[in-house]
């Protein structure tokens, strides 16, 4: 079945989502609306779709099924409502919303309307993290010990000022942990279970005249006893590569972008020797490190077409509005823990 898709929002991140959509056989871009006309205009003049000066415009177009919402964080939640009362499917960037109540008054109008909605986060989708997933799955790795991400990046002063928004509470949410680190924070959650507790420090280091943190460190205690560290910055040069490591008293994965660095278990099995062929090595990909577009578009590519297989189906999306509200959940407490110098319980 064809699905039409309209974006909302024209930064370089509806770009990604635009390509997306252009490559998929059973998706077609059919309009775009941003604030500002002009770069509206030239988005759809770029991708080759109507540009609307009038959001009602766009969400009246009955081709149109799906909405990306591709705004500034703190500007989701108002469009996306808008999207859910004409009855459009939502595919949400991340993070969902910059407050739980924010991201619940999006999930409850879904619900209400009876429409789908989905948080991006692409990494999930990756091949990499699907068999890390899988061998969590069938309990490889016996019992978690310690589960830690690490995005240590590169963000200039220069990306904060060509932007107002960028940088502040209300429209950004926050800093290295909202808006880069997210991602390895939701796959750290995805694969370690539930967070029960988070203390944390947070800092800014690196840059001036922003309102949140370059610098965050948090040390986790997750439900199933095992402990985890999250460390995140903007605010070192040149950056490298986001890592994740996943240890048990069974076996330990280690990863850097979307290459394995250690696939190891107590017990191998047949597949193991193929799976360290296949993902270990160099990334192709920037990964954002010190570029915010260095990115590959794969995992944005599928996790559209899994919003299309869930409306063919009748199946939810694997990052349904609840899942991406997980993450969400734990950057806030991040931040209560470092304002309060408290632990905080989730």
């Amino acid at each position: 079945m064809k699905h039409g898709f309209g974006i909302i929002g024209t930064g370089a991140v509806a770009d990604l989502h635009a390509k997306s959509i252009m490559r998929i056989k059973d998706a077609e871009l059919f309009a775009v609306y941003d604030i500002d006309h002009k770069k509206s205009k030239a988005f759809g003049e770029k991708f080759n779709c109507a540009s609307c000066d009038d959001l009602d415009v766009l969400l009246k177009d009955k081709r149109i099924d799906i909405v990306c919402i591709c705004t500034p964080s703190g500007l989701h939640l108002e469009p996306a409502v808008r999207a859910i009362d004409y009855g459009k499917h939502c595919i949400i960037e991340k993070p969902l919303e910059v407050t739980l109540e924010r991201c619940d008054m999006i999930i409850d109008a879904a619900k209400r309307k009876g429409v789908l909605i989905e948080g991006i986060f692409p990494s999930r989708f990756l091949p990499v993290n699907q068999e890390i997933r899988k061998a969590i799955d069938e309990k490889r790795f016996g019992k978690f010990v310690l589960g830690d991400a690490y995005v240590k990046w590169f963000r200039s002063q220069e990306y904060y000022d060509s932007v107002k928004w960028r940088g502040t509470w209300k429209f950004d949410g926050g800093g290295a942990l909202m808006n880069q680190a997210i991602h390895s924070v939701d796959l750290l959650q995805w694969y370690m279970g539930p967070v029960e507790s988070v203390q944390a420090l947070t800092t800014c280091l690196g840059h001036s005249n922003i309102e949140v943190e370059d610098t965050a460190v948090a040390i986790l205690k997750f439900a199933n006893g095992a402990l985890g560290v999250i460390e995140g910055t903007v605010a070192v040069f040149p950056g490298s590569f986001k890592r994740i490591e996943i240890l048990g008293t069974e076996g330990s994965v280690i990863m850097e972008e979307d290459k394995l660095i250690t696939w190891k278990f107590l017990k191998e099995s047949n597949n193991d020797d193929h799976i360290r062929k296949l993902h270990t090595g160099l990334s192709d990909s920037g990964g954002g490190v010190s570029n915010p577009m260095s990115i590959n578009i794969t995992g944005h590519k599928c996790q559209i077409e899994d919003m299309i297989m869930s409306l063919d189906t009748g199946n939810k999306p694997m990052v349904d509005g609840h899942e991406a509200r997980k993450s969400v959940e734990i950057v806030l407490n991040i931040y209560k823990s470092s304002e309060t110098g408290a632990l905080v319980k989730m």
